[in-house]
């Protein structure tokens, strides 16, 4: 069986996946099989697997990092928030439904077997799986039942790494106060403490880890300056949301590209490899004041189609979209995105929104109507661009390939973005994809972008629109590109982390 190391947070957002994903890195540097697992994750941002199955993108980008194909093992349980109290739960890659918190709460003990088998499984064919909790496994009033940290922890026989955030402030206050709400048992666990995201100057900070390491009688293994590494992380929406680029105007000489930051957004990594491109300056929208006049406007995908777009309208983004179509700025809608683009939406059983049973109107820029119905689309796609006219003409023909996740059914698509194969099982079904009017394009596909030389093709159109230059070398590579930030990424970590007492606490060394 696999030897494994659980990683922890003092809350949510204290870089967790980061540096799972590092240690996942570091480890098949050294030789090792390696595999992530997170029993439990709840986010918005999920991938479809070769074999169809939905899974949490953080496990992705730590199994990218060393160097497998992520499976639906490696995340056996995805809750996907439809509203404040409730989320659709997937259990191994297929949901059984919406469950408000409290009855999920109820029913997670349930899944104890799947998540047992889903670790023992891998834990078979890997020398090493690294273990993400979630939140923080100090809360108190979840803690029986627990399957994502301790518990976790206990079903893998784990040693554990605690990371405390000490860009939020309060970090000693964070592990001293998550080590002392443990049980004996639990605190026996915590082989280690990692203060992450510093900045300055570590032997300020020296006297205090020395305090620290007294106070709970656990070492300190590492000190993690803030990283900069251009790595998806799922916790960092926050982030984009309210951080660089909000509402503001494009630099010179860059492609201004406004997303808009629906109120439950998903899939937001669809953007990566555009923000990653040194001719692009991408920004969260979320006022009708802040859009400005882009380059180009992303409708990202949404968990709630419906209630998004109503949201839009009533803020004026909707208004402020269509007065900017009409001065023929271009508008790309993916997934939700696109539903939102066309005449009509309906959702008659109330999968998504009691406020769509009856059918209601679109924002009328493509020719379709999307109705929801019972039965989820997971595939993965292959194909290419059909004839497509417009602005982004020179897609035409291109390769492309990702993978589809909605409810929905569009219907009425001509002329369509994408001629796709379509991935069930063993069966490969040839359809059409998307939607186009004008410089309006609409597709179900995400991860659109990240074929190799769609974005170049994307951002040299918006570029010669503008009068600029587009001058590369070569096409972005965005494979090699994210190849080089999971370098990156590990060697800090290997700088910042005691890497042969972590080794040793595996049983390794």
């Amino acid at each position: 069986m696999a030897k494994a190391i659980m990683i922890q947070g003092t809350m949510s957002n204290a870089g967790k996946s980061l540096l799972a994903a590092g240690l996942c890195r570091v480890f098949r540097q050294d030789g090792y099989k390696t595999a992530p697992f997170k029993s439990q994750n709840m986010a918005l941002n999920s991938y479809i697997t070769e074999d169809g199955l939905e899974m949490g993108r953080a496990q992705v980008v730590q199994a990218e990092a060393a160097g497998i194909k992520p499976t639906a093992l490696m995340n056996p349980i995805l809750l996907k928030p439809t509203n404040d109290t409730g989320s659709q739960v997937i259990v191994n890659g297929i949901s059984i439904g919406t469950m408000p918190a409290r009855d999920y709460f109820s029913y997670k003990k349930q899944l104890i077997p799947q998540v047992q088998k889903a670790y023992d499984t891998l834990a078979e064919e890997y020398d090493i799986i690294v273990i993400e909790g979630a939140g923080s496994p100090a809360e108190i009033n979840l803690k029986q039942d627990d399957i994502v940290n301790m518990g976790m922890a206990k079903m893998a026989d784990a040693p554990v790494l605690l990371v405390g955030d000490i860009d939020r402030g309060g970090v000693f206050a964070q592990l001293y106060g998550t080590v002392m709400l443990m049980e004996e048992e639990e605190r026996a666990r915590i082989c280690g403490l990692i203060v992450n995201k510093f900045r300055g100057d570590k032997t300020i900070l020296d006297p205090g880890l020395t305090m620290i390491e007294e106070l709970v009688n656990i070492p300190v293994l590492g000190v993690v300056p803030y990283m900069n590494v251009d790595i998806e992380d799922e916790d960092s929406l926050g982030n984009h949301l309210t951080g660089e680029g909000r509402g503001s105007e494009s630099e010179p000489g860059k492609i201004d590209i406004a997303v808009i930051r629906l109120p439950r957004i998903s899939n937001f990594t669809d953007f990566q490899v555009l923000s990653s491109m040194p001719q692009v300056n991408l920004r969260y929208v979320e006022r009708a004041g802040d859009l400005k006049h882009p380059d180009l406007i992303i409708l990202p995908g949404t968990k709630n189609t419906i209630e998004d777009l109503l949201w839009m309208r009533q803020n004026g983004l909707e208004a402020a979209i269509l007065k900017l179509t009409a001065e023929n700025i271009p508008v790309i809608g993916i997934c939700g995105g696109y539903q939102m683009l066309g005449k009509s939406l309906a959702d008659p059983y109330g999968i998504e929104s009691e406020s769509g049973r009856l059918p209601i109107r679109g924002m009328e820029l493509l020719p379709v109507k999307t109705v929801f119905n019972k039965e989820k689309t997971r595939t993965r796609v292959t194909g290419a661009c059909a004839s497509v006219s417009g602005i982004f003409q020179e897609l035409s023909g291109m390769d492309i390939e990702g993978y589809e996740i909605h409810m929905g059914e569009t219907t009425d698509a001509v002329p369509p973005v994408a001629y796709v194969m379509e991935y069930q099982s063993d069966s490969h079904l040839a359809k059409m994809d998307g939607c186009q009017k004008g410089n309006v394009y609409g597709t179900y596909i995400h991860g659109f972008f990240d074929k190799e030389g769609i974005a170049d093709t994307l951002i040299k159109a918006l570029m010669e629109k503008k009068g600029l230059n587009y001058e590369t070398e070569e096409q972005f590579n965005y494979k090699a590109y994210k190849e080089i930030q999971y370098d990156k990424l590990a060697q800090i970590v290997r700088d910042s982390l005691n890497m042969k007492e972590i080794y040793s606490a595996m049983g390794i060394i």
